[in-house]
């Protein structure tokens, strides 16, 4: 096990701050502050066996493998660059000053051997590791991470549906973790009521401590009812519940709820180490894992083809239900659910309209540490896009006292939701704006 490791180190990891560093170049110093923030207890899920997010998507392959990389980047000269293939440094090349101080490629199989069991075979004898989007390369930044693209999703989907605003509007979802736990806050961001479900609670209380998450309900009557209470009033509230995914859809079925909204962000992905089937908690989940891996993914696989079956039978029922990137419909069709693929991904129904305007996302981190540079930043963008509505709205919300930030007093300024590890920011931006905001913090 990686948690048991003796390479293991006995500190928590935390990225150094502050203008002197330990590497020869600030590029690879860089880098290397970028990995050790990766692995943050503020900002991993699991930063004891390298996990960064989405159940074992990690940012090296090994303890031994972590320590490598960190002394690789220490030596690394200015005309350098590193190799790291699937979380283990393999290279150090002579290249220039301009070329990259890193080049990463994780989890590459040519398409024959391209299959799960191959995969998990090749993670077990330590020669393969899931990166996931962020984890391996070194940029995830905690939930704010994804939490604008995920706005962006629900406002796509208020402007298409909803006539601009989720105000009197119920989404639910499940998954509260690394990449889920942006949902509930980009719901209420858009005015509306977030119901979302996971079996972990310790993942609930987390995203209420960052203040990504209102409140946590008792159980899933009490939570199906505050959510609707909340929409009639029009409140703007995010409640959580300790439940299955499944669970949660069959009480609404039965009760005859219909969200507004409706999709999912469980680790469907995976369905050994991140799903976890309806009927059992996590510690009979973990034990399965570990006694009969096989029977465990027959159960999660059929647990996936109910969720996508209850999902459809809301969608028909009147919810606007997506797919969220997680697999989830595949699983479903390959457990035999036919019509799995009843509901779209959100990328055709709502991020492909905003692509094909040249929008996506763009990510700065302050290697400072100090948050002030982060509104610093937010300032200069306030004035150099002044025209762009969305975007001011969308780093007003990011502060507890927009004011502040308008009146340049970083001193008084505070995020209105908790930065994880090193202050970073995101934003989306259109074509060439990109290349604008750099040069503008250059």
């Amino acid at each position: 096990m990686l948690s048991s490791d003796p390479a293991r180190p006995d500190e928590p990891i935390r990225a150094p701050r502050g203008p002197e560093r330990s590497c020869r170049s600030w590029a690879a110093e860089a880098a290397m502050r970028m990995l050790m923030n990766n692995l943050d207890p503020e900002v991993a899920e699991a930063p004891e066996s390298l996990v960064v997010y989405g159940g074992r998507g990690r940012a090296a392959r090994s303890w031994p493998a972590y320590r490598a990389i960190i002394r690789s980047l220490r030596e690394l000269g200015p005309d350098e660059t590193l190799l790291v293939q699937s979380g283990k440094p393999v290279g150090v090349v002579r290249t220039t000053p301009d070329s990259p101080r890193v080049l990463i490629a994780n989890s590459n199989l040519v398409a024959h051997w391209a299959t799960q069991d191959h995969f998990d075979e090749l993670e077990a004898r330590g020669l393969m590791m899931y990166g996931q989007m962020t984890a391996g390369s070194w940029i995830y930044i905690g939930t704010q991470g994804i939490l604008q693209g995920t706005w962006e999703t629900f406002a796509e989907a208020a402007r298409q549906h909803f006539g601009g605003t989720l105000e009197g509007r119920v989404a639910v979802t499940a998954g509260c973790g690394g990449m889920g736990g942006a949902q509930p806050l980009s719901v209420t961001l858009n005015g509306g009521v977030c119901l979302i479900a996971d079996v972990d609670p310790a993942r609930l209380e987390r995203r209420r401590r960052d203040r990504y998450l209102d409140e946590i309900a008792p159980d899933v009557p009490a939570a199906i009812h505050r959510a609707w209470e909340c929409a009639e009033s029009g409140e703007a509230v995010s409640i959580g519940v300790r439940a299955n995914a499944v669970d949660l859809l069959q009480a609404l079925v039965d009760h005859g709820r219909t969200p507004d909204l409706l999709t999912d962000q469980t680790s469907a992905h995976d369905p050994l180490e991140g799903y976890v089937p309806q009927g059992i908690g996590l510690s009979e989940a973990a034990a399965l894992r570990e006694q009969d891996p096989k029977g465990y993914v027959r159960r999660s696989m059929a647990s996936m083809a109910e969720h996508v079956r209850l999902m459809v039978t809301l969608q028909d029922r009147g919810a606007v239900t997506f797919d969220y990137g997680n697999n989830l419909r595949q699983r479903a069709l390959e457990a035999g659910y036919d019509d799995a693929f009843a509901f779209p991904g959100f990328v055709p129904a709502f991020i492909r309209p905003q692509f094909c305007r040249g929008r996506g996302p763009f990510r700065w981190v302050a290697l400072s540490g100090d948050p002030r540079d982060i509104y610093a930043t937010d300032h200069a963008l306030l004035e150099r896009f002044s025209g762009d509505e969305g975007l001011r709205r969308w780093l007003l919300a990011c502060h507890a006292d927009p004011d502040a930030l308008l009146a340049g007093a970083y001193d008084r300024c505070a995020p209105a939701f908790g930065f994880q590890g090193l202050p970073a920011r995101i934003c989306w931006f259109g074509l060439g704006e990109r290349d604008q905001a750099g040069t503008l913090f250059n």
